[in-house]
């Protein structure tokens, strides 16, 4: 797999977990009663930005924590119904 794929592919398995839960973690958290689903993955957000600052100002696992930011982001989106090539179009917008 290209490594630019590896996100197409965890988008893909984050919409498999919406809709069809398994007993992991991205399920339980989107399954959840809509406002809890929300302010759970909301409050996963805030918590790894912040510790994406931290470790960006200690010049430590800043790729670590980002990515756990990025996965949390994906995951509000994918909860909220947004197509990732919507993202892509976004990105490719602003490029111009």
């Amino acid at each position: 797999m290209a490594n630019d794929e590896i996100i197409r592919e965890v988008w893909k398995v984050l919409e498999g977990r919406r809709d069809n839960p398994i007993d992991s973690y991205t399920s339980n958290i989107m399954q959840d009663s809509d406002k809890r689903a929300e302010d759970k993955i909301l409050e996963k957000i805030a918590e790894e930005a912040g510790e994406v600052l931290i470790a960006s100002k200690n010049d430590e696992n800043l790729v670590y924590e980002s990515v756990d930011l990025i996965f949390h982001t994906m995951l509000l989106l994918v909860y909220k119904g947004v197509e990732i090539d919507e993202l892509f179009e976004e990105f490719e917008r602003r490029r111009k």
